[in-house]
């Protein structure tokens, strides 16, 4: 009776796949590099709970109680003052940009009115956008304030001090009073999936024409390499256009998402955005020697942009390590263009300091792209 299985063939067919891996070094790397990644973010780059938010506070009045109630605010942890707007105006155009989280205003009659037994109100204006990244700190409001006046309504106040607060104090959800976790998902999955299908289609696209022998026609023609990049990427934005405006129609009929602002000036950014994933595509398959290869890559580059870009997670609740590395990704500004042109409104003046970065990545993207197309002409 023979061997089901013939060993030497056996051990033939072994060694030549374990050849085939090590000259396959980038499927390897990758292999190896995932897992590696994933358990680096989902391990340390990710919080539900996120500390130290940015707070700015128009502090009208100079009292001990003011004071107090302010270091009790930093004192639990949720809440870090970045800035002193010198009037409410000033500290909404911050909660506009998304310069701070939360905008805390005291007003200037507040010790005389407590003093006074009159409850006066303190005003916290919220960045709702995205409901989880706040929702722990104004959660952990009421015990603050309780706690941050004890020792100051002592003596002759000790009455001011009952088991509700001494003082009024208001929140407001601006932008999404009711917490809504779609407002802030689906005009998110616009960057999402453009990052992915844009990137994905082209290194695809250049790769595929590499696999059938066309690439060979396509260098031999007098077409530039500037010329050759420009023509394969402005098909797919083309195709993005219509990936979005599906998006959006789903946005607003089927989850009514508020769209306060200009879509016009959405559009316009969308085309930065996109041009910038497209030039990600191109780079990447000038490294793959086929699809598969393109593939892997294209991972490897989704990965941590819908990690590390405050889609799933708040991004303030990252290490400062993994805000640097989300920080030079475009699909990190490009939530915070998105987000706040439907929901907030902004404008030119709010969304540049998000789009400057997302043009710096495409020229560095572009010039890389370039250079590897040159390589593969010589």
């Amino acid at each position: 009776m023979t061997n089901a299985i013939n060993w030497a063939r056996f051990v033939a067919i072994l060694l030549k796949e374990f050849r085939q891996i090590r000259r396959d070094r980038l499927t390897f790397a990758m292999m190896v590099g995932v897992p590696i990644l994933q358990l680096i973010l989902f391990g340390f780059a990710i919080n539900t709970d996120p500390k130290h938010l940015p707070l700015a506070v128009v502090q009208g009045d100079q009292s001990e109680f003011s004071r107090s109630f302010i270091a009790g605010l930093e004192n639990s942890g949720y809440f870090r003052v970045t800035r002193r707007p010198a009037s409410e105006a000033e500290g909404n155009r911050l909660l506009e940009r998304g310069d701070v989280q939360f905008v805390l205003v005291i007003p200037p009659d507040f010790s005389r009115r407590l003093i006074r037994g009159e409850r006066p109100a303190l005003l916290l204006a919220a960045d709702a956008t995205d409901p989880a990244a706040g929702g722990n700190a104004l959660a952990a409001l009421n015990s603050v304030g309780r706690q941050a006046l004890a020792h100051d309504l002592s003596g002759a106040l000790a009455g001011l001090a009952p088991i509700d607060l001494p003082f009024e104090l208001r929140v407001q959800r601006r932008y999404n009073p009711e917490g809504l976790s779609r407002y802030n998902i689906v005009p998110g999955l616009i960057g999402v999936i453009l990052t992915m299908t844009m990137v994905m289609m082209t290194a695809l696209a250049m790769t595929r024409e590499r696999e059938r022998g066309t690439m060979e026609n396509l260098l031999a023609t007098p077409a530039r390499p500037l010329e050759v990049m420009v023509g394969k990427i402005t098909p797919y934005i083309l195709i993005g256009y219509v990936q979005v405006s599906v998006i959006l129609l789903a946005a607003r009929l089927l989850f009514a998402v508020p769209m306060v602002g200009s879509l016009g000036l959405l559009l316009l950014a969308l085309m930065l955005f996109m041009a910038a994933n497209l030039a990600v595509g191109f780079t990447f398959s000038t490294f793959a020697r086929n699809q598969l290869q393109a593939m892997q890559l294209t991972f490897f580059f989704f990965l941590p942009s819908l990690l590390l870009s405050g889609f799933m997670f708040p991004f303030r609740g990252m290490p400062g390590w993994a805000q640097a590395i989300g920080e030079a990704l475009p699909l990190t500004h490009f939530l915070r263009v998105v987000r706040g042109i439907l929901l907030k409104g902004n404008g030119w003046a709010e969304i540049v300091p998000n789009l400057w970065p997302i043009a710096l990545f495409m020229l560095v993207a572009g010039i890389v792209a370039l250079l590897r197309y040159r390589q593969t002409l010589d």
